[in-house]
């Protein structure tokens, strides 16, 4: 037997098993080195988490932007500034008929002053587009009744909208005021007296403070008849 060979199960060969389940210098150094990197990437598993959540909380800022933004442009259109027509060179009747088959209910109405005139919007809810009549009148009575109406004014804008149903119909709760309703700062229109409805249709009287110039025209979403008056020149 060589010299360098011993008896299976010897001295020897416990002490050769022993030797070689130990790991050498170099083999550690090279395992911490691999463990290094394994504990980096172990420490580094919270980034993802923290990507994450700063993402989430850009996504909400952007939403809230979006928002914001939208909300603007509602408000915009609700000012009646979009699709506006421009304003006439005359002081005629302005009209225009309601969609087929239109069934609404004056649901608001309000006043506001914008740069070079002021506004009044009449808001309308049910089925359809409705039509209107706009005129310079003489003076105010209820179409109901016949009985004089009293508007604050030199001048009365009779406001006539057609496609009209009452509350029960439409299932829109009716516009109703203790008193004329106006605004601070405006300087065309005095105030506005809503009269009544009847008979498929619902008038209002906008006092004024001259025969000016104005416009009517129709808006969506919610539906508003937009009436604006001409400052006075």
């Amino acid at each position: 037997m060589p010299p360098w060979r011993s008896p299976a199960g010897g001295p020897e060969a416990a002490k050769l098993c022993r030797v070689r389940t130990r790991p050498s210098p170099v083999v550690a150094l090279l395992l911490s080195l691999l463990t290094v990197p394994a504990l980096l990437a172990g420490c580094g598993d919270d980034a993802p988490e923290r990507r994450s959540t700063a993402q989430e909380a850009s996504a909400e800022t952007a939403a809230e932007t979006a928002a914001t933004a939208s909300a603007e442009e509602d408000a915009t259109e609700e000012d009646g500034t979009t699709d506006a027509p421009p304003f006439p060179a005359n002081t005629d009747a302005d009209t225009a008929d309601p969609s087929p088959g239109a069934a609404v209910t004056v649901s608001d109405i309000r006043v506001g002053r914008q740069d070079g005139f002021d506004r009044v919007v009449f808001e309308v809810g049910g089925t359809g587009t409705p039509g209107w009549d706009v005129r310079y009148v003489d003076a105010a009575s209820s179409q109901g009744s016949g009985e004089d109406v009293d508007v604050a004014g030199d001048a009365v804008l009779q406001v006539t909208l057609s496609g009209v149903g009452y509350p029960y119909d439409t299932g829109v709760e009716e516009y109703a005021a203790s008193g004329p309703l106006s605004a601070a700062g405006t300087e065309s229109v005095t105030e506005v007296v809503y009269d009544a409805t009847f008979e498929g249709t619902s008038v209002a009287f906008v006092g004024a403070t001259g025969q000016a110039p104005f416009r009517v025209y129709l808006l969506e979403g919610p539906t508003r008849v937009v009436l604006e008056v001409a400052d006075p020149s």
